[in-house]
């Protein structure tokens, strides 16, 4: 049976199972990806670092629910590919299952731009360095529609860099409900703030600058600037404050395979690589930051959150927390990116 069915009542008083129309299935699979304006921004964001970027920003109206606009200086998005861009399972990172297996990407089911089609309004401006020009095209439902009114539905030349800038406007404009229950814009702001500071820190070592900035204000809430010497500290301070910084511990280990086949190049097979930095028992505070990677994905992870914090519990006041920021890696035959 289809997986996507409903029952419908007839005239002989019994329910009927009929598959529902495309359009429903695609937008009640959207509700499930893009939960709330960061979820939909943070798909975006990691799009831009498979796309090679350095520099990311973005740009909030409404806490994201009026405008979200996200620009980056990677590679760009071919003009032939614009026409399935937004289209369900189309992706460029992986063509086998088996692929997942070692899959080293952020994305690669091919649904976080679709999915933001079916509930918002989405513009896509990019150009490749081959390219003469850049093209812009707009999309709806997975699909290109007309720039405007009466003209045809596909890219057109148009002024930019070499890069992507992505525009959704009025998201769940068709889903009253779920934007009725976002009432406090400047919450939902904060927390999209809150995810690309995580990014910044994370990938602040690696040399890629973020800024984020609310419709129309001048200074940036958050600019990570990219220098030869830029590092992730730089980056706690100026998210967090020069104090948090000054109390950070930096701390990396490994873990080997001892059971492996000996190998005179490679010694014991490598399992996991644990860095971090966290705050030492003079810092506390009454919030809670907990930022955790897992070969490069953010990650929530309440086990792993509350037995680091067990371990402070004994050094710290009463309701109060560290900082703790911790990136893992390990082979991604070791994970279940699905």
């Amino acid at each position: 049976k289809p997986f996507f069915c409903e029952l419908m009542s007839d005239n002989n008083n019994y329910n009927r199972i009929v598959k529902l129309d495309e359009i429903v299935i695609n937008r009640i699979a959207a509700g499930e990806v893009v939960q709330r304006p960061s979820a939909a921004l943070k798909e975006m964001l990691e799009n831009s670092l498979d796309a090679g970027a350095t520099s990311i920003s973005v740009i909030a109206k409404g806490g994201g629910m009026n405008l979200m606009q996200i620009t980056d200086n990677g590679h760009g998005i071919s003009k032939d590919d614009l026409e399935i861009a937004c289209a369900r399972f189309t992706t460029s990172k992986l063509s086998t299952y088996e692929d997942l297996q070692t899959i080293s990407t952020f994305g690669f089911r091919g649904e976080a731009l679709a999915s933001i089609t079916h509930v918002a309004h989405v513009t896509i401006l990019t150009k490749t360095k081959g390219s003469p020009c850049a093209y812009k095209a707009k999309y709806c439902d997975g699909k290109l529609i007309p720039l405007k009114p009466d003209d045809k539905a596909e890219p057109k030349p148009a002024a930019g860099m070499i890069g992507t800038t992505i525009t959704v406007e009025d998201l769940f404009y068709n889903m009253p409900t779920r934007r009725q229950a976002f009432k406090n814009a400047n919450e939902e702001y904060q927390r999209i703030l809150e995810v690309i500071t995580k990014y910044s820190i994370h990938f602040g070592d690696k040399k890629v600058g973020f800024t984020c900035k609310k419709y129309g204000q001048n200074v940036p809430d958050l600019h990570t600037p990219v220098n030869a010497t830029s590092s992730a500290i730089d980056c706690i301070k100026i998210a967090y404050g020069g104090a948090i910084a000054r109390e950070l511990i930096p701390f990396s280990f490994s873990t080997y395979d001892i059971n492996a086949e000996y190998n005179a190049k490679k010694p014991n097979k490598l399992l996991v690589t644990v860095q971090g930095k966290v705050t030492n028992a003079n810092y506390s505070n009454k919030r809670s930051v907990f930022i955790l990677f897992i070969n490069n994905r953010l990650v929530e992870s309440a086990s792993i959150k509350r037995t680091i914090e067990s371990v402070y519990n004994e050094v710290l006041p009463k309701h109060s927390y560290p900082f703790i920021y911790l990136s893992i890696h390990m082979p991604p035959q070791h994970i279940d990116v699905n």
